[in-house]
């Protein structure tokens, strides 16, 4: 598939690194070269979520008979595990 500036994309399998999951819908913003996309994925209050560089297998585009949902994010990062406290 090939895709141009400012097409809306579905992620293909999931990057928990950036707090995404597989069915994501993003932006394409920028196209470095045929195997290499910016995606912008956003929040419901158009904050950035993740700006990721993807290769175009990495994505799909949103089918005729899909309906978009919203899911809830949880922001920081990943969680670290918590120290024993010290007395």
């Amino acid at each position: 598939m090939k895709f141009k500036l400012l097409d809306v994309a579905v992620l293909a399998r999931n990057l928990p690194r950036h707090g995404l999951r597989r069915g994501d819908v993003g932006a394409v913003v920028e196209i470095h070269s045929r195997q290499a996309l910016e995606v912008e994925f956003v929040l419901g209050s158009g904050e950035t979520q993740a700006l990721v560089t993807l290769r175009p297998r990495d994505l799909r585009t949103v089918r005729k008979d899909e309906l978009l949902s919203v899911r809830p994010v949880r922001r920081g990062g990943p969680r670290r595990p918590t120290s024993p406290r010290r007395r």
